[in-house]
């Protein structure tokens, strides 16, 4: 089927840049991801990628007082004196679980 049909879509200046230089590394132009993409939607009935709200929040350290970031360090320095501690490996394990990675 020839493709005669014209899609308009405003994004973001970076996430385009940064799309497109994916595509090009993978050698996919952008029309035919936006295709695919499409066919997906199409096939999957819907949008073909859960769409939802991260279940934890990080905590941005950055928009912390000097009080707040205290009251936070007091925290994990009374978890470790209580034996409330886990393994690097178990709580690294937990962050790729909790934050999708």
């Amino acid at each position: 089927m020839a493709k005669t049909a014209n899609l308009y879509a405003r994004i973001e200046p970076d996430v385009k840049e940064q799309a497109e230089s994916i595509l090009t590394a993978l050698g996919i132009p952008a029309s035919n991801a936006i295709n695919m993409f499409y066919k997906q939607i199409i096939l999957q009935r819907g949008i073909p990628f859960e769409i939802k709200m991260p279940a934890v929040k990080p905590l941005d350290v950055t928009t912390l007082t000097d009080a707040q970031m205290d009251a936070e360090l007091e925290k994990g320095y009374s978890d470790m004196q209580a034996g409330r501690t886990k393994s690097v490996k178990s709580a690294f394990a937990d962050i790729r679980r909790d934050y999708g990675l």
